[in-house]
């Protein structure tokens, strides 16, 4: 006998089961800006699970921008970019992307998650394939599933097994290759040459996910292709402004031709309103801050670095990480959700990631970097996370 809706939804009971614990990790209020340290129920944390790398989301001239084009604009375009939902301002903070990122055009959507879901489902064509590394951002995830054409999946930054899969397209059929840059719970790069030679081979088109990587690798933080020297090379660059960039939105930037084609038949692009006046101005001004303030690039990766050889150094796994994102293995989601908790306790924010997100032997905590966390800082995190994991029997 079929279910009703609500009966269905009452049988899913795993989160007031992990509430019954005492290790819930979700929906933890926080009362402050993500700095490096945040206040939670009035009590300073030291904030590690953030994705405002450059740590510019809190910062002063942002929030000064973000005033006044909101005493110009509004607090809302009440509209789509393809109606009434266009700023002068969004064509503005478009040519600098563009420019930025060394493409044609670039056109802003309202999330990062609606970027990749219009551009990848606009661009798989009913004749055609779309080849996906496994552990691809969701929404790229959804945009091939919306798509009309056929979508492959290859073993995460395994060039053989996405040379098996190209082969299975004719030639002449449109395809394309969508990767993540930096991916978001590894902390690894893809590995970019490879791909772009393969891509040749195959007459495949290539979509790169910036969203971590902008503001971490690349000439002032311009991402994976310009860090390898293959923006020529690559198709479409896409990226969130809800990392390095310190606000909310996302954009594409690729040639005249496809963009042209994006413009017109992205529904999420044409279907939805238009980033806000506050949150163009904000990311206006992230890159210029970006571009005149390579101090912040450089500090970020001095932290990196010694964050790297001081968790290898005492003992914990972390995998191939490239990047300011670092997972620690813990391979248990009791245990992960405990040294969440603890740490916490200890003053600590961090990020568990569990089953079905990850296989049970892929359970890891999420330990991201800020470039306005200080050496001491990141010293008092790593020695308390340290002890935890020794205390559940993580690290021996």
């Amino acid at each position: 006998m079929n279910a009703t809706l609500e009966e269905r939804c009452a049988q899913y009971t795993l989160p007031q089961q992990v509430k019954g614990m005492g290790i819930y990790p979700y929906y933890r209020p926080i009362s402050s800006g993500q700095d490096p340290v945040v206040d939670m129920e009035g009590k300073p944390v030291l904030m590690f699970g953030s994705n405002s790398y450059l740590g510019l989301s809190d910062d002063p001239r942002l929030k000064e921008a973000a005033i006044a084009a909101t005493k110009k604009y509004g607090t809302s375009c009440s509209g789509s970019r393809f109606l009434n939902g266009t700023l002068d301002i969004h064509l503005e903070l478009e040519e600098k992307l563009a420019k930025f990122v060394g493409k044609d055009e670039a056109v802003t959507y309202s999330t990062g998650f609606q970027t990749n879901l219009g551009v990848v489902s606009s661009l798989s064509f009913r004749d055609g394939y779309v080849f996906l590394d496994a552990l691809d951002h969701a929404c790229i995830i959804d945009g091939a599933r919306l798509g009309l054409g056929k979508t492959y999946k290859f073993p995460h930054n395994d060039m053989r097994g996405l040379e098996k899969k190209l082969r299975l397209a004719p030639k002449s059929a449109p395809k394309l290759i969508a990767i993540d840059g930096i991916y978001s719970m590894e902390g690894d790069i893809a590995p970019l040459p490879e791909i772009v030679a393969l891509a040749e081979k195959y007459n495949a088109y290539i979509l790169v996910d910036d969203a971590h990587s902008f503001g971490v690798i690349g000439r002032d933080g311009r991402g994976t292709a310009d860090h390898f020297g293959l923006t020529p090379k690559v198709d479409l660059i896409m990226g969130t402004f809800s990392k390095s960039f310190g606000s909310l939105g996302g954009f594409i930037a690729a040639d005249s031709t496809v963009m042209n084609y994006l413009k017109h038949n992205s529904r999420s692009l044409i279907f939805s309103a238009s980033m806000p006046p506050a949150n163009v101005a904000a990311v206006s001004k992230a890159i210029d801050i970006m571009q005149s303030e390579p101090e912040r690039l450089t500090h970020l990766w001095d932290l990196t670095n010694h964050a790297h050889a001081e968790f290898r150094r005492r003992g914990f796994d972390i995998g191939h990480t490239q990047s300011p994102i670092i997972p620690l293995f813990v391979r248990d989601t009791v245990k992960a959700l405990t040294a969440v908790k603890l740490a916490l306790d200890e003053g600590v924010f961090i990020t568990p990631v569990i089953p079905p997100a990850v296989p049970q032997d892929s359970v890891i905590i999420r330990f991201a970097l800020m470039a306005t966390h200080s050496m001491e800082q990141l010293d008092e995190a790593i020695e308390k996370i340290e002890k935890i994991f020794r205390k559940l029997e993580i690290i021996k």
